[in-house]
């Protein structure tokens, strides 16, 4: 906006203009801060990485709640789903598989020994899985239905990427 000033000759009055005010975009942030870590884990590194981590879950629920089934059940659902995220595209497949493997694995401190020794470890492995069944199916369900999303957008990209490369210049 023009600023009526005096200038030093004469008393005639002059306009003088100012700087327009410029902004400067913020710094860019750190690309590890834009966004959330995405592992790639092969196949065998899934089975571990979800077999490894039901088994710390269920020593912790042990020690802290008293070997809770439902708060077993309860955090398997979110390691079956990163379990599925963090699998590599080639090794879609293993994430449903390795799922109910590690559940059973992550059981093993908390089901409950019945007797003690080994027939008695095993009937109490037995009996939670027919008992936590449901837990079960819904973290194979749950990893399967992030994998098969996954597939068919893979897939519907390889397409497209077909069909623009067919397409005439």
């Amino acid at each position: 906006m023009p600023v009526p000033a005096q200038t030093g000759r004469g008393g005639a009055d002059a306009v003088r203009r100012t700087a327009p005010v410029v902004r400067r975009p913020p710094p860019p942030r750190a690309p590890a801060a834009r966004r959330m870590p995405n592992p790639r884990l092969t196949g065998l590194g899934t089975g571990l990485f979800c077999g490894v981590t039901m088994f710390v879950l269920a020593c912790l629920d042990q020690l802290l709640f008293g070997a809770s089934m439902v708060l077993y059940g309860v955090l398997f659902l979110p390691v079956c789903a990163l379990t599925a995220v963090w699998v590599r595209r080639g090794d879609l497949v293993t994430a449903p598989v390795v799922v109910p493997i590690a559940f059973t694995f992550g059981l093993l401190p908390v089901a409950d020994d019945s007797g003690g020794g080994l027939a008695g470890r095993f009937m109490g492995l037995v009996t939670a899985l027919a008992l936590q069944a449901g837990w079960l199916y819904g973290g194979t369900l749950v990893a399967g239905l992030i994998v098969t999303v996954r597939k068919v957008r893979l897939m519907s990209r390889r397409a497209a990427q077909r069909r623009a490369a067919r397409r005439p210049v």
